[in-house]
């Protein structure tokens, strides 16, 4: 007795038949076939003598597509007529066609009279728009538009299978069935053996309509791993990459600030460039939040806004209550348009109305929000750009009154070639304004001369030879409101000049060990500055500054503008690289020597602030795709004490890894530069793939600062800032995971504690 519950696959070479989606009967090529065209209304008949006989198979031909929608194209083994009953038999691979549709099975029968045509054993029905048909048994039309098929399943070009017990299809090409199931998954293992799906649909009817790429559902559940879910009554959605609108994957979770929470997106198309996403978060503990977020795709770029707004309680940063409830909200919008192939318009908008909205509600956990507008040109010889920033700090203690706002920076580079020397000449102009409601204002402008010219000698040397020329000239006023006396600067107008003169020379020496290539680069610099007074010019942009690998052999040591490194120095280090099959070493070392004994304008502490430099240096390690390892470090050169120590490792594959990123900053600097504070941290992470679609996940940051590192901290070394564990399923068609996290620290009314969070994907069901 046969099975009445639909089925999503069959035996293991039906599977893979329907895995493989072939568009052709296999070996169709092999043969034997008559083909032919004939005319609805009138089949060429045979003669009377030869009626319900059989016609010997002819040489084969392909399948040739009829010549008007009137006619029908036919392949077969045989073909039998018989001449009084009105009925045409096609059987051994027979193949029809008609309007783009087709029809393979191993015995096909149509009937003059009625136009009905049965196919029966190992029945495929091909519809134009590329789905594919199987059955036991199917009765069609003579058009093979419509028709009915039992024990269906329907193989939907956009991927994913419907099967029932009963299917019809209608004259506009909707399919309807009964008793069915819908998946997305893969219903064969990489044998070509049949398996079950890891979900799937099963509804009393279900309704198939290909022009919309639609499928709707009466008397819907969802199984999970072959367990019943909760009924969906009144389920539709969309196939493959169609975007219509509906609900959204939800999240479910739970978190120490709100207590359970459920979002619930839901998305509205606005057009084919454009649509919004409406999200309600309902909470256990607080009010409701809803967020917003309008997406648009132009002819002159993109842009997205998005929106968050509540009412809650604010608790404030030193804990103080607020008596009754207030709007809280956050807005984040960015875009980039493109008027011609030359011109960039960008800009974003960060703004929040208090500082703890966006750790209470788990948006982000940056410590300040900046907003920006730039107009950007570049061509292949010139940039251009005018830009502004806005800063909204988040942190704990800090005063909003001391952030600046800078308005507005321009900059503009133009490349020319020396007519004379050689070589090439860069020409900048920039200018800059900085402004603070509580503190001190700057203004800037600068004009720069910069010449190089690069040489290879016989012997393979690498020699650049550089001259810079730069005016500046700079207005400042509140000048004794900066905390840190070397940043302020004299008030009013003060100007300087800058002249630097270099020669940079490097060896590369190239050779086979170790089974690749290896490369050994000695490079040796010469800078010379005449003195700078850098002490009557504020400091805005040249704060953050540290000897390290990157900025070795700079021409100014500083980050920024404002700050220039005179005197006179010689910079030594060597390169180091190893090239094999699988393994690749790259590694440099380096240290500079001032001719200069006068202080400098470098802080205590940067490795820089005397004649010798500390010592520097990274490697680089990767093995395969398998090892990633990069370490950084500062050596003092007096009795080598590590002053920097940053280690990032990775070790693993896609699936399964594990991670760890460790930094130390241990520089002696004095805590009246409030920029270059040291610390300890270390980060982790790693995860585990198993049973082939599970895996497990976790990460960890601890603060390991104490007073040796940062005589300001107030931690014994050890505190926890927050850490995560998970465990996760993905597959070709749902994403499910579980992931508990804690946090360790309380800022305002965003509580310590612990937050879960679960997510359940269907993927190709919804949206």
């Amino acid at each position: 007795m046969r099975s009445q519950k639909p089925g999503l696959y069959a035996a293991c070479g039906l599977a893979m038949a329907i895995a493989l989606a072939a568009g052709a009967p296999a070996g169709a090529q092999e043969r034997s076939q008559q083909d032919g065209a004939f005319d609805a209304p009138d089949v060429p008949i045979p003669p009377a003598e030869s009626a319900a006989t059989s016609t010997p198979p002819a040489p084969q031909m392909p399948l040739a597509p009829p010549s008007d929608s009137d006619q029908i194209g036919f392949a077969a083994d045989t073909l039998n007529y018989d001449s009084d009953a009105e009925i045409v038999t096609a059987s051994g691979n027979v193949e029809l066609a008609r309007d783009g549709y087709q029809v393979f099975a191993d015995q096909i029968e149509w009937n003059r009279n009625s136009g009905e045509v049965v196919a029966t054993g190992s029945v495929r029905a091909l519809s134009p728009n590329g789905d594919i048909a199987y059955g036991d048994r199917v009765t069609l039309s003579d058009s093979l538009r419509e028709g009915a098929i039992e024990n269906l399943l329907l193989v939907m070009k956009e991927g994913g299978r419907l099967a029932a017990v009963r299917g019809e299809r209608l004259p506009s090409g909707v399919v309807q069935l009964q008793r069915a199931a819908y998946t997305p998954c893969a219903v064969v293992d990489s044998k070509g053996c049949p398996k079950d799906p890891t979900w799937q649909v099963n509804a009393v009817r279900v309704t198939y309509d290909p022009n919309k790429e639609r499928v709707s559902y009466s008397g819907a559940r969802i199984e999970l791993f072959g367990l019943p879910l909760i009924p969906l009554p009144g389920l539709s959605h969309p196939l493959g990459d169609r975007t219509e609108g509906g609900l959204l994957v939800p999240n479910i979770g739970y978190t120490n600030n709100n207590g359970a929470e459920l979002q619930l997106p839901y998305l509205i198309p606005l057009g084919p460039n454009r649509d919004i996403v409406i999200t309600p978060y309902i909470f256990s503990e607080v009010l409701p939040m809803v967020s917003a977020s309008y997406r648009e795709l132009n002819e002159l770029g993109a842009y997205q806004i998005t929106g968050y707004g509540t009412y809650s309680r604010q608790t404030s940063i030193t804990g103080a209550p607020v008596s009754q409830q207030q709007f809280r909200g956050y807005i984040d919008a960015s875009g980039e348009l493109r008027p011609d192939e030359y011109w960039t318009l960008r800009g974003s908008i960060r703004r929040v109305t208090d500082r703890t909205f966006l750790r209470r509600y788990d948006i982000s956990r940056d410590d300040r929000l900046r907003s920006t507008i730039q107009a950007e040109r570049i061509d292949s010889n010139s940039y251009f750009r005018l830009a502004g920033w806005a800063f909204q700090t988040l942190r704990v203690g800090a005063d909003q009154g001391l952030v600046p706002l800078v308005l507005p920076e321009i900059d503009y580079r133009r490349k020319i070639a020396d007519p004379l020397l050689g070589g090439q000449i860069m020409l900048q102009a920039n200018s800059l304004a900085i402004g603070r409601t509580e503190g001190q204002d700057t203004q800037r402008a600068f004009a720069q001369a910069r010449w190089d010219k690069r040489l290879v000698s016989d012997l393979g040397q690498l020699l650049t030879f550089t001259l810079l020329g730069r005016g500046d000239l700079y207005h400042s006023s509140e000048n004794d409101l900066p905390r840190t006396l070397i940043y302020r600067g004299e008030p009013g107008f003060q100007s300087r000049f800058i002249a630097t003169a270099a020669a940079d020379a490097s060896w590369p020496f190239v050779g086979q060990a170790f089974g690749g290539t290896q490369i050994i680069t000695p490079r040796v610099e010469l800078v010379a500055t005449p003195a700078v007074d850098n002490s009557r010019i504020p400091n805005e942009d040249s704060r953050a500054v540290d000897l390290e690998d990157i900025n070795l052999f700079s021409l100014n040591r500083f980050p920024g503008y404002d700050r220039y490194e005179d005197g006179y120095r010689v910079v030594y280090g060597i390169d180091y690289s190893l090239l094999t099959t699988n393994l690749s070493i790259h590694a440099n070392i380096g240290q500079s020597y001032s001719f200069t004994e006068e202080p400098t304008a470098f802080p205590d502490g940067t490795g820089l602030s005397r004649q010798l430099s500390d010592i520097v240096g990274r490697t680089d390690i990767r093995y395969k795709n398998f090892v990633r390892l990069t370490h950084r470090y500062r050596l003092d050169k007096d009795g080598f004490k590590v002053r920097r120590n940053e280690i990032d490792a990775l070790v693993g594959s896609e699936k399964t890894y594990a991670e760890i990123g460790y930094l130390r900053l241990n520089r002696d600097i004095s805590t009246a530069v409030e920029d270059l504070r040291d610390r300890e941290e270390l980060r982790a992470g790693a995860r585990v793939a198993f049973a082939r679609y599970w895996s497990v996940f976790g990460s960890a940051i601890v603060d390991l600062t104490d007073a040796e590192e940062d005589p300001l901290a107030d931690s014994d070394g050890f505190r926890p800032i927050r850490h995560r564990l998970g465990i996760a399923y993905d597959d070709e068609c749902i994403s499910l995971g579980l992931t508990w996290r804690r946090d360790y620290q309380k800022v305002g009314d965003a509580q310590r504690g612990n937050s879960f969070l679960f997510r359940l994907a269907f993927r190709n069901l919804g949206v």
